[in-house]
């Protein structure tokens, strides 16, 4: 019975990353795609913005 205890956290584990895949693949898209992906490009532009600006301190 060593052997079950052994193999029942990985099987459960691995259960709930296909499912947690599963939920990912499913949530892909739909009506909320377009809001999303503006989230996405507003916060990388604002990134990319704040590492190209100089730094004039301290120079």
């Amino acid at each position: 019975m060593d052997y079950v205890s052994a193999l029942v956290p990985p099987v459960v584990m691995a259960a709930f990353f296909i499912g947690l895949v599963v939920t990912i693949v499913k949530s892909q898209g739909g009506p909320n795609k377009a809001k999303e992906d503006a989230a996405v490009d507003s916060a990388l532009s604002r990134a990319e913005a704040a590492q190209q600006t100089p730094r004039t301190e301290g120079v």
